[in-house]
């Protein structure tokens, strides 16, 4: 009987730890309401778009802020002192430096669930993420160098709020201070994009946001071709992640391969109609000469006809004498 109860012991603590280990992995791993970090969306390889996303986010960040540093949990303590402590005291300790590494400390990036396909979310820790993101795009639309091959889109977001419009106006009333509260103002847009996510109406949501920029200063206009910040707005499930971004139109909706790619020039519209001009010059100037050496040659036709002409009538007068 002893036996069967330890098994049944065991079989429950295993099944009640699974479960409670489960619990605790989910919702430490998916984005929440409160936190701050970059939205980064992929083409169908997640795994791929992640291993990149910790690769140019750590080579950037180490230029901006300088290497992370990560406390030593090993303690103090060397092997020959602990060989000189009693057994149950060593015991203690090396329980206590264990307990201080499984609760990890946070590092500056960590790859959350999203909630949404194809889109995951970096959390950032003692950084600026829309900094950061500025930063990574204006290096790379400089020097075109193709860092990433799944990286589509990043998105700061330095807050986050519930998806309801009620609340989002109430947070974007306090959120948007900095940028467009008198005396601040400038020419935005609103962009907007919600995923999985049916109870919020595009049109309401743009419509009640320019209201409260309207608000906090009149002289904010709206500018769908060229403003100077762009208010992006992504909604996914119960959350709503938000930013102020600068140059949204420049760096082709921060999309990183578009950025990426050569600039093709466009043609000189100037240029053009100059060149036009002069064309059409030159084939008046060439049609006005050949009219001239028409009119000569018709001249001259008509000198050397002249005399010929006298000499036919003479002789027909000579005859008709």
């Amino acid at each position: 009987m002893s036996a069967v109860s330890n098994d049944l012991r065991k079989r429950s603590k295993k099944r009640y730890a699974g479960g409670h280990h489960n619990k605790r992995w989910k919702g430490s791993r998916e984005l929440e309401i409160g936190m701050q970090g970059i939205l980064i969306t992929c083409n169908m390889n997640e795994r791929k778009c992640t291993a990149e996303a910790f690769n140019l986010l750590n080579e950037y960040a180490d230029t901006l802020y300088g290497p992370e540093k990560l406390q030593d949990n090993n303690g103090s303590s060397s092997e020959e002192e602990a060989d000189e402590e009693d057994v149950d005291v060593a015991l203690k300790k090396e329980v206590a430096q264990l307990k201080a590494s499984g609760a990890k400390q946070e590092r500056r990036f960590q790859a959350l669930d999203s909630g949404a396909n194809n889109v995951i979310f970096i959390k950032t820790k003692n950084l600026e993420s829309d900094k950061l993101v500025h930063h990574i795009l204006s290096d790379l639309h400089t020097t075109k160098k193709k860092k990433s091959r799944v990286i589509l889109r990043m998105l700061p977001v330095t807050g986050t709020c519930k998806a309801f419009q009620d609340d989002m106006v109430k947070y974007l009333t306090t959120f948007l201070e900095p940028w467009f509260k008198t005396p601040n103002c400038g020419t935005y847009q609103i962009a907007f994009k919600a995923r999985n996510s049916s109870h919020n109406k595009r049109d309401e949501i743009i419509k009640a946001i320019a209201g409260l920029v309207g608000k906090l200063n009149p002289k904010n206009k709206v500018d769908l071709t060229n403003p100077e910040l762009t208010i992006i707005v992504e909604v996914i499930k119960a959350v709503c992640c938000i930013s102020v971004v600068k140059d949204y139109t420049l760096y082709r909706k921060y999309n990183v391969q578009e950025v990426m790619k050569e600039d093709t020039p466009k043609p000189d519209v100037t240029t053009a109609k100059t060149d036009t001009n002069a064309a059409e010059q030159k084939e008046k100037h060439d049609a006005e000469e050949t009219n001239k050496e028409e009119e000569k040659k018709g001249d001259e036709d008509n000198d050397n006809n002249g005399p010929q002409d006298n000499k036919e009538a003479d002789k027909e007068e000579v005859d008709g004498e």
